[in-house]
């Protein structure tokens, strides 16, 4: 005969909302940080590009985008996105190994950023694409906003892949869900069976 299934501590019941809180808020604000990495890029990070002693009709002068200046701005930060999601589905160790993945993205995220921030990487970028300018001396002035949001994001990735570290093991996975809706039934049959009992009826 099997017995009832032991009910839930107070304890464990008052922890479980709260860690789905703590889940849903890490989800929230790593996800942020990759959009603000993704939305940066797609930025122009310089702006009024000049060209001292460019021949006239040399044509109109491109300028680039974070993502130009810094190729793997877009990449790490869409790894950062596929890994929130990944991370809702795994649990235990599993979510720990995704959240170091996460912090490593966020750190190349805040390198790529500093990288294209810096004066080489916008000269190097409007020289490869403003030949029709002759050999004109290149001046712009950079858009400081851009650089910030993107060094944030990458400030929280790195930040939401810690916590993902230190805290996941904690957080019920998507699959805990259908495993309790699992377990209720046999709770439900062992309940029948005691009634059963008490009503004197023979459940076998």
């Amino acid at each position: 005969m099997n017995l009832p299934a032991p009910s839930p501590s107070p304890g464990d019941a008052a922890t479980a909302p709260s860690r789905r809180r703590e889940l849903w808020a890490w989800v929230a604000l790593t996800a942020l940080g990759c959009v603000l990495v993704l939305f940066a890029a797609s930025r122009a990070w310089v702006t009024d590009v000049r060209v001292v002693g460019a021949p006239a009709g040399g044509g109109d002068v491109v300028t680039p985008t974070g993502g130009d200046l810094g190729p793997v701005l877009t990449p790490v930060a869409l790894a950062g996105l596929a890994g929130v999601v990944a991370a809702l589905a795994a649990k235990g160790a599993g979510r720990a190994v995704i959240g170091v993945l996460i912090a490593v993205c966020g750190l190349a995220a805040g390198l790529g950023t500093w990288l294209a921030a810096g004066s080489a990487a916008p000269l190097s970028w409007l020289r490869e694409h403003n030949v029709l300018h002759g050999t004109g001396s290149l001046e712009w002035d950079p858009v400081v906003l851009w650089p910030v949001v993107s060094g944030a994001g990458a400030a929280l990735m790195v930040a939401g892949g810690v916590v993902a570290v230190l805290r996941g093991r904690g957080w019920a996975g998507m699959s805990d869900r259908y495993e309790r809706a699992g377990e209720r039934a046999p709770v439900a049959d062992d309940r029948a069976l005691w009634d059963a009992l008490d009503r004197g009826d023979d459940p076998t």
